[in-house]
């Protein structure tokens, strides 16, 4: 079925160069065909005036466990779906759905219920590849990661998922100072598998051989990670330390005010830049509900948790157990908290994560012959509408 022309005049354009004054623009078949500051004459089936709001790329979240209730590990197709769904309404047209540390054949199961979900997912934030988050970290930088299904690389093990997923898995978050951890590495780069540091003891020279074995992400920067140490008086250079130094490493980060006080964000971006530095919601199932207690992972295996002080926690308050952010307010936080521009905040939520996941070609900005995927919301970041890859799929107006 053909996807319906849709025109978007009277907005304030983000693009990468610049804000768009009273720009109007065109999607057809799902692509952007036509976009400026001039008014656009052509017909089209539907015609939405954005009525002086910002009109943006929509966002891109590379890190996310689940919403409104329900997480990837759940098993089910509908779990998949309402994350979608319930993401978009605060602006994420794109995501990549993220796994916890788990047992193999709850990986092999999440990966098939994946592969169901990408048939059937035509209201929500579209599926980009999944990320498996785990298994292989180290036991005293876990966080909130169930220490019971914890362990070190096994080949026979990944190279069955692997295959299993065929071409399904995008990224692997995993420790690279684990035995084994290197070769993985290399064995995930051949086979197209983003290799990324994660919940991690490392120091500097550990971190130097996974660049020089793949590695180029940092997984949740700061969170579940080494910095600067003492072993036998002498003091090494951590996770933290060497992220900073090598410039093939990109970060992503939490950026709900909480995970990264104001302080650390502005140290971020004043090391790495904002090119470097992706926004990433790394939201659990309580993400857009009310506070109270949870579950982080499955229902079936997962750590009870409390959302209070917009966050969750483990019950003894003892660490954080993930994100309840939305994409809308990660932008609001940046803003606010580091002080960036409207601008930098939206390029870190969208064309950045679109670069770091090499989908920037289709996604990431507004451009001509790039994907429809597109937001509109007001100077508070109250998202209005979302349209993914030329489909309206929210209008808050109608909600």
């Amino acid at each position: 079925m053909k996807t319906p022309s849709i025109k978007i005049s009277n907005g304030r354009i983000i693009t990468p160069a610049g804000i768009v004054q009273n720009g109007s623009l065109l999607i057809s078949g799902g692509i952007i065909t036509e976009l400026g500051a001039a008014r656009i004459d052509k017909p089209a089936d539907l015609a939405i005036d954005a009525g002086g709001k910002f009109i943006s790329p929509g966002f891109i979240d590379i890190h996310i466990h689940g919403g409104g209730g329900f997480d990837f590990m759940d098993g089910s197709i509908e779990a998949f779906l309402k994350i979608a769904q319930i993401h978009s309404r605060y602006g994420t047209t794109a995501l990549f759905p993220t796994t916890l540390t788990a047992e193999k054949e709850d990986l092999l199961h999440t990966l098939d219920v994946y592969r169901q979900a990408l048939r059937e997912n035509e209201q929500g934030a579209q599926f980009m590849g999944m990320h498996i988050e785990g298994p292989y970290f180290d036991m005293e930088q876990r966080g909130a990661q169930d220490p019971r299904f914890i362990r070190n690389p096994d080949e026979k093990e990944y190279k069955e998922i692997i295959a299993h997923a065929g071409d399904l898995i995008a990224r692997w978050s995993a420790a690279p100072e684990l035995p084994g951890a290197l070769e993985f590495g290399r064995f995930l780069v051949l086979n197209g598998i983003m290799p990324a540091i994660a919940h991690t003891n490392a120091v500097y020279e550990d971190v130097v051989k996974a660049v020089e074995n793949g590695y180029r992400l940092a997984t949740h920067f700061y969170s579940g990670m080494s910095g600067v140490m003492r072993k036998n008086a002498y003091r090494y250079a951590g996770v933290v330390e060497s992220v900073y130094l090598l410039d093939e490493i990109d970060i992503e980060i939490i950026a709900d005010g909480i995970h990264l006080p104001a302080p650390l964000l502005k140290l971020i971006l004043k090391i790495k830049g904002i090119n470097r530095t992706a926004l990433i919601t790394d939201a659990m199932r309580a993400a857009g509900m009310p506070p109270g207690e949870s579950i982080l992972g499955s229902k079936k295996n997962g750590i009870k948790v409390i959302v209070e002080d917009a966050v969750a926690k483990l019950p003894d308050r003892s660490s954080f157990a993930g994100s309840v952010a939305t994409a809308d307010r990660l932008v609001r936080t940046m803003i606010s908290q580091a002080e960036v521009s409207l601008q930098d905040a939206v390029q870190m939520m969208t064309l950045v994560p679109a670069r770091i996941m090499k989908i920037d070609k289709q996604k990431g900005s507004i451009a001509l012959g790039k994907d429809g995927d597109l937001i509109i919301f007001d100077d508070d970041i109250k998202i209005e509408t979302t349209i993914i890859k030329g489909k309206l799929v929210y209008d808050r107006s109608k909600s």
